[in-house]
């Protein structure tokens, strides 16, 4: 376990550089996220085109983020679970299988936010 170190700056800083990593592994490894990636660059397109509001645009925000911190986590227990379980055991297929379904719910409910936000624009 790790000792209570003083506050510094640079350890603040070095922070930021692995949650950085983190996210390169994700893009570099996972290619879902690439998936999301080019989804959020469609959506971001989308927005600029119809001028949405502050607060869809918030909505939408919400969406983007969730999305992507599911598919984080998602991708985060996967490695965890395969760390600790290198063998297939079935309920490692059960731990990944649920959190994939995270991710599943995650991107389903940012698409209902953006049929909601959306349709009507196309509709107009």
């Amino acid at each position: 376990m790790k000792s209570k170190q003083a506050f510094s700056f640079r350890a603040r800083i070095n922070s930021f550089s692995y949650s950085f990593q983190g996210i390169r592994t994700l893009f570099k490894y996972e290619h879902n996220a690439w998936i999301h990636a080019c989804a959020t660059l469609i959506v971001l397109i989308l927005g600029g085109y119809f001028k949405l509001s502050i607060s869809e645009w918030c909505w939408i925000t919400l969406a983007i983020g969730i999305v992507f911190i599911a598919e984080m986590m998602n991708t985060a227990i996967e490695y965890l679970t395969d760390f600790i379980s290198p063998e297939i055991h079935p309920l490692a297929k059960k731990i990944k299988d649920v959190s994939s379904g995270a991710v599943l719910i995650a991107a389903l409910v940012s698409l209902l936010i953006g049929l909601l936000i959306f349709v009507p624009k196309f509709s107009a």
